[in-house]
């Protein structure tokens, strides 16, 4: 497996990759996912229409940035890469309620997080071919977020 990670990072590597700036964006992006989410719920919570002009105002704004960092999707790699992000902060937010009673089960939700936001990058930057998802699951997944682990560096300016 060392071996694999290493051809992974010389590939990603040469292309000289700075991906702080997508971080954040990614990060940026599942926030905005998120108020998507509840301008619905307010929507219909409240019936007060309004919160479906301010979700469509920032769905166009999500769908302007996502297109930063999913540049030519194939296939359904647009829908993919939303949900994604979107689950990864759905289970960032449950692990981090979680974190004050059970830290055990905290850390399964960050682990799985953390896995669909590496699988992502990995879809995102071609390190992957969507096939190959079918190929040792839990395997494939550490794999992927050893290399979003040592490829990805939110300190960077």
């Amino acid at each position: 497996m060392e071996k694999e990670i290493q051809d992974w990072l010389n590939k990603v590597k040469s292309k000289e990759f700075d991906l702080s700036k997508e971080e954040d964006l990614s990060i940026a992006l599942m926030n905005l996912i998120s108020l998507e989410e509840h301008f619905y719920f307010s929507a219909m919570k409240t019936g007060n229409k309004a919160y479906l002009d301010m979700l469509n105002s920032i769905r166009t704004l999500r769908k302007t940035l996502l297109k930063k960092i999913v540049k030519n999707p194939k296939a359904e790699e647009w829908c993919i890469s939303k949900h994604l992000l979107a689950s990864s902060m759905r289970l960032i937010e449950v692990g981090t309620k979680e974190l004050t009673d059970n830290e055990k089960e905290a850390e399964i939700y960050f682990k799985a997080a953390f896995e669909l936001y590496s699988l992502f990058f990995a879809i995102n930057l071609n390190m992957i071919e969507i096939k190959k998802l079918k190929e040792d699951k839990p395997l494939f997944a550490r794999k992927i977020s050893e290399i979003v682990k040592k490829i990805i560096d939110c300190c960077k300016e």
